[in-house]
């Protein structure tokens, strides 16, 4: 339904709730605000399906934060890790039950979107949003905002949710502010029944040439999706190791069906989430796992809560009752996907200085192993595992401390050693 122009609020249509990103942290958030029966409209720039550059992994909390009967669209499912560290040390853990399974984003979000609509929402397609208005005229009250279309076209809504992606309008509205950007470049490969064979229920993970740099194949049938991801500043390095990487695993002659690159961007901890009537949620309030740059559960873990408290939000009688929900949003967001970030910023910053000890940690400390088995399974997640776990606890205390640069030889040699007991001396 297209809402036209009218200064009149009895004649233009007012939603309950406007959702402005159709991924999976829109369709989530549009699908809790359904359910709960309000009027929901979904705005989506492109056509669905469309194309987003992704890993495509649904780990644990992922899977747990579908809408009930979603049936996962999965391409595998991964029983298998093969780490390596730039090439080196290559040691495969296996898991009885499956880690986690991996999608193609078309379809996965078409069917997110497909739920919403089953619930109750409205999708409109090839409608973007060039601003959003909490005063002025195009306002007709204080429990209005306005969301203004390409075209001048504007729509009414009790409540607004940003979930318009990495670079999104709503949330520069918003004011959110981010600590971290990372550049994810990705491949998608058609390979051969013969290569395709090999990588069945299984992935790769390799520590990169760069700090905090990792790489990735995940199979999807007869695609392997291969992608490698570090900070912003290192273009040419991160293009160069996706060819290295691509070249090391016999995978140069094969084209590529499609070939893409994308920016990731991390909140920082005193980023806003909410101003007036509008919240964000999802990549546009900068939520994703900082070490990993895992983003798909944090979209839809924040989405869903974006549609609950938006729904209070759009009851709410005033500016001071409006203010307290999107406060308890916030509180929500902190208090768990907040705690999840704190912990992989931790582990980020680690990781960085020491990549080695973390791949000599998964590869032949078992407590390690067992903990990112738990995490990808959904058994617990980064902040629960610190918070409940002395050991972990510990060790994520031991790893904050950076050595001194008179011990950074032994520090090395101590990691050395660590590889060497986990995968063998070098060759």
């Amino acid at each position: 339904m297209s809402s036209e122009n009218s200064s009149a609020d009895d004649v233009q249509q007012v939603w309950d709730v406007v959702v402005v990103g159709a991924g999976p942290a829109g369709a989530s958030a549009a699908y809790a605000a359904a359910v709960a029966g309000r009027r929901v409209l979904l705005l989506e720039k492109a056509e669905l399906p469309r194309y987003k550059t992704c890993g495509g992994g649904i780990i644990g909390p992922s899977r747990d934060s579908l809408p009930p009967g979603f049936d996962l669209p999965l391409k595998d499912r991964v029983h298998a890790v093969t780490f390596s560290h730039n090439g080196r040390f290559v040691r495969t853990r296996r898991s009885k039950q499956m880690l986690f399974g991996l999608i193609n984003r078309p379809e996965f979000d078409q069917q997110l979107v497909e739920h919403a609509q089953k619930a109750g929402a409205e999708l409109r397609t090839g409608a973007t949003v060039s601003r959003v208005e909490q005063h002025g005229s195009a306002v007709p009250d204080r429990r209005t905002v306005a969301v203004v279309l390409q075209g001048g076209e504007t729509v009414l809504a009790r409540a607004v949710v940003g979930a318009d992606g990495s670079a999104s309008r709503i949330g520069a509205h918003v004011g959110v502010k981010l600590d971290q950007v990372d550049l994810g470049l990705e491949a998608e490969i058609p390979v051969p029944e013969t290569v395709a064979a090999d990588w069945r229920g299984r992935v790769l993970i390799d520590w990169g040439p760069m700090p905090g740099s990792y790489g990735w194949v995940f199979p999807k049938d007869d695609t392997l999706t291969v992608g490698v991801i570090s900070a912003r500043g290192e273009g040419a390095a991160t293009k160069r190791y996706l060819e290295d990487f691509i070249a090391r695993l016999g995978l140069a002659g094969f084209e590529p069906s499609v070939s893409s690159g994308h920016l990731t961007r991390c909140r920082a901890d005193d980023s806003p989430l909410s101003r007036g009537r509008v919240l964000v949620c999802g990549d546009a309030a900068g939520m994703l796992e900082p070490w990993t740059r895992e983003g798909i559960s944090f979209a839809l873990r924040s989405g869903r809560l974006a549609g609950e408290w938006a729904v209070r939000i759009a009851e709410a009688h005033d500016a001071v009752d409006a203010r307290r929900q999107a406060l308890n949003y916030a509180f929500a967001i902190k208090a768990g996907l907040g705690v999840e970030m704190a912990v992989g910023k931790r582990m980020l910053a680690a990781f960085e200085r020491r990549p080695g000890l973390f791949h000599a940690a998964l590869t032949g400390f078992r407590p390690a192993w067992k903990a990112f088995r738990d995490i990808t399974q959904g058994s617990t997640t980064l902040g629960e595992l610190v918070r409940n776990h002395p050991v972990a606890q510990r060790a994520l205390s031991m790893m904050d401390r950076r050595p001194a640069a008179a011990d950074a030889p032994a520090a090395q040699e101590a990691e050395d050693d660590a590889e060497e007991t986990a995968v063998g001396p070098r060759p």
